[in-house]
C-alpha cells in the first residue's frame, strides 16, 4: 500500500466529480482544477489531466463526443472534446469514488497523527 494517494487517482476522483456535474472539457477541467487548488500550492499537470481522462475512457468510465467550441460554426472552428458516462460508467465511477476515499481517509489518518506526535 502506498504512502499517500497517488495523483492520478486523485485527479481521476475530481474529472468523475466534473462529468457528473456536467462541467466542461478537458481543458476546462484543467483550468477548474488550478484555479480550486491555487491557494494550496498545488497545480495539476495538464499531462496527468489528459492520462487521468484517458484511463477513465479505457476503463469503460467515460465516452467521448466532440462539437465545434463556439456556437456559430461559420466564427469558431475549434473542436473539443467533452466527456459522458458510458451505460455502467456511472457505477463504476461510483466503486472508484468509493476506493479513492477511503485511501483519502487512510492519508489524512496519517498527516493527521504526524501532525499532532511532530507539532
Amino acid at each position: 500500500m502506498a504512502f499517500m494517494i497517488a495523483q492520478r487517482a486523485f485527479i481521476k476522483a475530481y474529472m468523475i466529480t466534473m462529468v457528473e456535474q456536467h462541467r466542461g472539457y478537458g481543458y476546462q477541467m484543467l483550468e477548474e482544477l488550478r484555479t480550486q487548488f491555487k491557494s494550496h500550492g498545488y497545480a495539476p499537470p495538464q499531462s496527468e489531466i489528459y492520462r487521468a481522462l484517458h484511463e477513465l475512457v479505457q476503463e469503460g468510465v467515460f465516452y467521448r463526443t466532440k462539437q465545434l467550441k463556439g456556437n456559430d460554426p461559420r466564427v469558431d472552428f475549434q473542436e473539443i472534446v467533452l466527456y459522458h458516462f458510458t451505460a455502467d460508467g456511472q457505477e463504476k465511477a461510483k466503486l472508484y469514488k468509493k476506493q479513492v476515499k477511503n485511501d483519502l481517509d487512510r492519508c489524512l489518518g496519517i498527516l493527521n497523527k504526524a501532525v499532532n506526535d511532530n507539532y
